[in-house]
């Protein structure tokens, strides 16, 4: 199993590069990147608050870590529906607020590390979305201030999925 820092630097030097990247969901089963948003997120002043199971930052043990690992190998693993409490705001109102559960916090800075280690570095980084822009693949509507380098006003809908491969809808 490799250190979280090195997958993590090959994955920006990858998207640095315009590379594709491949097999980025089996990152999701590396238990040193669990171990890395473990420790990005304990230090954060909410890590005590309990979530919907009533778990924290404290309560958490590499045998739970092992476990989270096992139910996204076998596609098992679903998010648990967060707590919600009601806050006040200035103008004396309540507005609610939902906390995750310790588990869901874990996984999503699992996953927020991987995107923001594979996003373009630099907005002059070639996305795939801007290539296919570039090449033509994806019709411009010519109203827009930079044709082929931002979002277009025409009724077409544009998704990537998890392979990379465009999706246009209308």
């Amino acid at each position: 199993m490799q250190e979280a820092e090195v997958v993590l630097g090959v994955l920006r030097e990858r998207g640095r590069n315009g590379v594709p990247l491949t097999q980025l969901y089996r990152q999701k089963f590396n238990k040193n990147l669990y171990l890395a948003a473990y420790g990005n997120i304990y230090s954060n002043q909410g890590s005590m608050t309990p979530g919907a199971c009533g778990g924290t930052a404290d309560g958490m043990s590499e045998a739970q870590i092992d476990e989270v690992i096992d139910l996204m190998r076998f596609e098992r693993y679903r998010f648990a529906p967060a707590r919600r409490v009601y806050i006040p705001k200035k103008n004396g109102r309540l507005r609610p607020l939902g906390i995750p559960s310790w588990r869901d916090k874990l996984v999503g800075e699992v996953v927020r590390l991987l995107l923001t280690a594979t996003a373009a570095p630099n907005p002059a980084a070639k996305t795939p979305i801007y290539m296919a822009l570039d090449a033509g693949a994806i019709p411009h509507c010519g109203r827009c201030a930079t044709p082929g380098r931002g979002p277009c006003g025409s009724s077409r809908a544009i998704s990537l999925t998890a392979t990379g491969l465009l999706i246009m809808r209308s």
